[in-house]
């Protein structure tokens, strides 16, 4: 919600740096759950669900084909006769990427701030839950005239580069007239699967205004072995059209009259977003992934809140 002091005239249109520090939540949130399929994504320190050589013992069990044989027990093999291994738990970091959606679409909003603004505070949130559990954090940031890919990183200094480059991109180009293609959510999906590795942790902010085949085959594939939750991120206005009526609208230059007296313009409006928004969140559900409606007027933490969020609203792996 905005300050109630605020004098800054772009509040809610463009993101500061200083913003999306501020969105950094209180002690006693950092870190996500352990990898793996599960319901939801929780904080609080955590253990990797990956097997292999590290500093706390876990188990011994029976050598299998394939085991690495440094990590033969000895005494046990020689106590029984049969060879056994040692396993171990590591205690690792897990990159989390972001996927941060500041494109035209994502340019409008009748709620608090524009939905690239609420996607770019998201992404804040995120990124100061992941470092604060000792997680590394990247990701890929989409402008309307091209994309930025960042590596993760656990340096707070590099961190901060990253959140810098984020509140930048709601500000790119603001109020100008942009020229050539802007980049497809298709490429900025193959930028993060380049990047992600298994058990990564993939949160992508988008309105997925051009969510086509291409993009669904680009996700489909990265679901394969990140843990993937889509943060879809839409203003009221696109879902329903406001009361009968006639309103002024402007796109910042020019100024029109919306006539809002015929029912069944409105439900038909309602109708096309409705179709949007379910083929995201059924293309969701049997890939494993999370959907996440977050809509203009909240409070991006609202994601670490699934209760704020509102019956039904976050499925499968919704985030906790």
């Amino acid at each position: 919600m905005p300050p109630e002091t605020t004098t800054d005239p772009l509040y809610g249109l463009v993101a500061s740096l200083e913003e999306l520090v501020a969105v950094r939540p209180g002690d006693g949130v950092g870190g996500f759950a352990p990898g793996g399929k599960v319901r939801t994504h929780q904080f609080g320190g955590h253990r990797s669900s990956f097997r292999g050589r590290g500093m706390e013992f876990d188990e011994v069990r029976a050598y299998q084909p394939g085991d690495d044989i440094r990590t033969i027990d000895w005494r046990v093999t020689a106590r029984t006769g049969k060879a056994h291994t040692k396993l171990f738990q590591e205690e690792r970091e897990r990159p989390v990427l972001l996927l941060v959606d500041a494109r035209r679409s994502m340019r409008f909003g009748t709620r608090d701030c524009f939905k690239s603004v609420l996607a770019a505070r998201a992404a804040a949130v995120l990124t100061w839950v992941a470092i604060a559990g000792g997680d590394r954090v990247g990701g890929v940031v989409l402008t309307p005239f091209g994309l930025s890919a960042f590596r993760p990183e656990r340096s707070r200094r590099r961190i901060l580069h990253f959140v810098k480059a984020v509140a930048q991109a709601t500000a790119e180009g603001f109020g100008q007239e942009g020229e050539g293609a802007e980049p497809t959510l298709a490429e900025a999906l193959a930028r993060l699967r380049g990047a992600a590795r298994p058990g990564t942790l993939v949160f992508l902010a988008s309105d997925f205004a051009d969510f086509n085949a291409a993009a669904a085959r680009e996700l489909n594939r990265l679901s394969h072995a990140s843990q993937v939750t889509a943060i879809f991120t839409y203003d009221p206005l696109e879902a329903r059209l406001p009361p009968r009526g006639s309103y002024r609208i402007s796109d910042g230059a020019a100024v029109a009259r919306l006539d809002m007296g015929r029912g069944d313009v409105a439900a038909a409006y309602a109708e096309r977003f409705a179709a949007r928004r379910a083929r995201i969140e059924l293309f969701c559900r049997p890939h494993g992934m999370a959907f996440v409606p977050l809509e203009t007027g909240q409070d991006a933490a609202d994601l670490l809140h699934p209760e704020r969020l509102g019956p039904g609203r976050a499925s499968r792996r919704g985030v906790a």
